[in-house]
């Protein structure tokens, strides 16, 4: 069932671990999708059970076709992405779901960005004609189908943008895929939810995760 942000075309740049599941999310509550790949016809077995809403495509097509387009690519490859549909995203909300996660010389999970910087605004930073919202990071992506159907609505999904607007919008596409959003701020302040950040990479309530990123008011 569709909430209230209404239809909306989405592109998704990446169709594997996190952007199949979400895809899936969202064609279910009305949504049309693209699933961007770099060799689209790999998709056919997986687009073909979707029906008529899901389509694969290019990269580039994928980022055309979504008024909301969300990067759900590795970390590694998200620089090289982005400088090739770069122009195809001005203008348009972007969901960063990217991760740029590594080990610590004592085995623990960290940001690889440098200390300070959120992965959020270092793709805001790359895309100052779109509008960011990190979103969808700090789930593990093998629980994405499963907690967003069978238990709908009870676990919490943590959000970041600077604008209020799009923050709303994607609130909705959290609540499409099963989740219940929960605003951490801006782009900023959003380091909880980057690997190596205290809500990364586990699933809470929507009141135990406001709990732990001291939200409780």
């Amino acid at each position: 069932m569709t909430q209230a942000n209404g239809t909306r075309r989405i592109g998704l740049l990446g169709a594997g671990n996190i952007g199949r599941p979400i895809g899936r999310h969202w064609l279910a509550a009305g949504h049309t999708v693209t699933f961007g790949s770099r060799s689209p016809q790999r998709l056919a077995s997986f687009i073909g059970p979707l029906g008529p809403g899901a389509r694969a495509a290019s990269y580039a097509d994928a980022a055309t076709a979504g008024d909301v387009v969300m990067l759900a690519v590795p970390h590694q490859a998200l620089d090289e992405l982005l400088d090739t549909v770069r122009d195809r995203l001005a203008g348009k909300i972007v969901i960063d779901a990217a991760n740029p996660m590594g080990l610590s010389p004592d085995g623990r999970i960290i940001s690889t960005l440098d200390p300070g910087v959120t992965q959020g605004r270092r793709t805001a930073d790359l895309l100052p004609d779109s509008t960011v919202v990190r979103a969808f990071t700090h789930v593990m992506d093998e629980l994405l189908w499963s907690r967003g159907t069978r238990q709908r609505h009870f676990w919490g999904m943590a959000l970041a943008s600077d604008d209020a607007e799009a923050k709303d919008l994607v609130s909705n596409l959290i609540l499409d895929a099963g989740f219940s959003p929960v605003d951490l701020g801006g782009l900023d302040d959003s380091s909880a939810l980057d690997p190596g950040g205290r809500v990364f990479p586990h699933m809470f309530t929507p009141a135990d995760l406001r709990a732990a990123v001291t939200l409780v008011g």
